[in-house]
């Protein structure tokens, strides 16, 4: 069974334009060409269609799909790291819808509002605990301190810098290429610049101690909420491996 490019593009959500366009450039190729000149897909192709939507989701530009979609040709294991990234997303955003509807429905019943309850979903300080234990009460309430002060346009551009961040890591660790890698070795370095800039972490405004950024590199192979920000474990421990490297070459 195969769809034409018409039915394909009101399915997904997108346009033939950007179907043709996803031809040209080798990231979703049709299964064949009709007779009336109108491109055909079949499920194969719809799974490789789904894949490049959720990677353009993830923000990842169409070179890096390229190279997440050549290095990861298993398309059923593929998908279940997008899976596993999509549900922490829908868990996070059904809390979030929640707290909404209940600030509405009290404001419309004249509730008193419950503040504790009115940003489930929302709260950067859920990691507060771990981050105490791990590194002191005083780096938390650094770091809280510096990221309260920061409009809401600076949180905002914060955030899609380690979004960037995050996409770039698993692209490269799609692409197959070594942790010890050029490439690799320049993302181990922006990750360590990135950190540095966040007051609390240690070595905060220079640079990450060696015990920090390797506790941190562990910690994202083992704890599954941070391996989903890399595509899932295999990615992370590709990430892991690049900044043990580049630890033992640069940090102290």
């Amino acid at each position: 069974m195969d769809w034409s490019i018409q039915d394909i593009a009101r399915l997904a959500g997108t346009t033939s334009r950007t179907l043709r366009h996803y031809d040209s450039v080798g990231l979703v190729r049709p299964t064949r060409i009709g007779d009336n000149g109108y491109r055909y897909y079949d499920e194969r192709a719809l799974v490789r269609l789904q894949r490049v939507l959720m990677l353009r989701d993830l923000g990842l530009g169409i070179p890096a799909i390229a190279e997440v979609l050549d290095g990861q040709r298993d398309d059923t294991k593929a998908l279940l790291s997008h899976l596993d990234w999509l549900q922490q997303e829908r868990n996070r955003l059904d809390r979030q819808i929640a707290s909404v509807e209940r600030t509405i429905n009290d404001l419309k019943g004249g509730e008193q509002l419950m503040a504790e309850k009115m940003f489930d979903g929302f709260d950067h300080t859920q990691y507060k605990e771990e981050v105490e234990e791990r590194w002191g009460a005083q780096a938390y309430a650094d770091s809280d301190k510096w990221w309260r002060s920061m409009s809401k346009q600076e949180q905002a551009e914060w955030k899609r810098k380690v979004t960037e961040l995050g996409s770039d890591w698993a692209a490269a660790a799609a692409s197959g290429i070594p942790p010890e890698s050029d490439e690799a070795q320049a993302l181990a370095k922006r990750h360590a610049e990135w950190l540095s800039s966040i007051p609390g972490t240690p070595g905060a405004g220079s640079a990450p101690t060696k015990e920090y950024f390797m506790g941190l590199a562990d910690m994202y192979v083992a704890d599954e909420r941070f391996a989903a920000n890399y595509g899932g474990a295999e990615n992370a421990t590709f990430v892991r491996d690049a900044m043990r490297v580049y630890a033992e070459k640069h940090l102290r």
